[in-house]
């Protein structure tokens, strides 16, 4: 057996190892990337708009006034927690979306 190795894979190895550390670099890149770009959803046909960026924070909530109705706050918490819940799903999505272009399909757990 080579000394510190496997046999035969001494040059294949290193090589692994730089393509890792290259994908590693443009993983962090990308995520550096996803966290400026933003995403939209919407509840009760465009009365609340909620929109997120792709560290799932949400940025901004719109309601239309049309919908403000102090006799049915439930129907308003409702639009609202479907749109967030919405938009961060397309956040997920677009998150892996492209975390998934860049490491060709493979699906490690924990990698982003």
């Amino acid at each position: 057996m080579a000394k510190g190795g496997f046999p035969g894979m001494g040059g294949n190895m290193n090589n692994m190892m730089r393509q890792m550390q290259k994908m590693q670099k443009k993983m962090e890149e990308l995520q550096a990337e996803l966290e400026t770009r933003e995403v939209e959803a919407s509840a009760g046909g465009g009365a609340v708009k909620v929109t997120c960026n792709g560290k799932k924070e949400v940025l901004n909530i719109v309601i239309e006034e049309s919908v403000v109705d102090p006799e049915d706050v439930e129907m308003l918490q409702d639009l609202v927690l479907a749109a967030v819940n919405e938009a961060l799903r397309n956040a997920e999505d677009m998150v892996n979306r492209e975390m998934g272009k860049l490491t060709g399909g493979m699906n490690v757990p924990g990698l982003f």
